[in-house]
């Protein structure tokens, strides 16, 4: 197997990126990173201290007070904020509602994007986000862009925040969907699109175990085997 292979995964949200990207790191044994957990642990600390997002002097003096670091148990990525696990309080829906407008911020946006490049040095990883193939590794060995049906998406959303007891509706869900995709693509600062070289990898219909099977076949040049 090659050293250093970057696999890069991009993709609107809810379309199962961090499922996909944790299957494809346990398959190669590859470290992940979910790019995703540390923009919603800052907009998580920002909401804790009472930190208004649209004062991006505050913000970006903030980031400075913010220590982020990833550790695994049972093969799955768990994220610190300042020592204190936060895996479960960044997925609540205040959190999703503003993580976008966060995400948009460049001070945010730039710090965050150094500690992704720091954490991909010499390692052989599966990073998913919005900005990993254009902006974060663009020289990545396999770019995955990935889509599905924006009511099947929100379908899944809903279904998943339904199993941790959030009290909203599909509509709700299906509506905060759509404002983060257009928050996601329209922003300045490292905007949702797909990389030239990034292979479309649309689930609507895929199953975990065919989505995880069709990236295993893109990545087989690079890795030549994996068990």
């Amino acid at each position: 197997m090659l050293n250093n292979i970057i696999i890069a995964i991009d993709g609107y949200s809810s379309c199962g990126k961090s499922t996909l990207a944790k299957a494809l790191a346990k398959k190669l044994h590859f470290i992940y990173i979910d790019t995703g957990a540390m923009y919603r642990a800052v907009t998580l600390y920002l909401q804790k201290n009472n930190i208004d997002i649209k004062d991006e002097e505050r913000v970006e003096n903030a980031l400075d007070d913010i220590h982020l670091n990833f550790h695994s148990r049972d093969y799955q990525s768990h994220i610190t904020l300042n020592g204190i696990e936060v895996s479960d309080e960044i997925r609540q829906m205040g959190v999703s509602e503003k993580v976008s407008e966060v995400s948009a911020i460049k001070a945010v946006r730039r710090e965050m994007v150094k500690q992704q490049q720091r954490m991909g040095e010499s390692k052989n990883v599966v990073m998913d986000g919005r900005d990993i193939g254009t902006t974060v590794f663009p020289e990545a060995q396999v770019k995955i862009f990935m889509t599905a049906d924006p009511k099947v998406r929100a379908e899944r959303r809903f279904k998943e925040l339904q199993g941790k007891d959030e009290k909203v509706t599909l509509e709700e869900v299906f509506e905060n969907l759509a404002h983060r995709d257009y928050q996601d693509t329209t922003r300045k600062e490292s905007p949702l699109i797909r990389a030239t070289d990034a292979i479309i990898l649309d689930n609507t219909n895929l199953n975990e175990v065919q989505q995880l099977e069709f990236v295993l076949e893109k990545v087989k040049p690079f890795t030549f085997e994996y068990q």
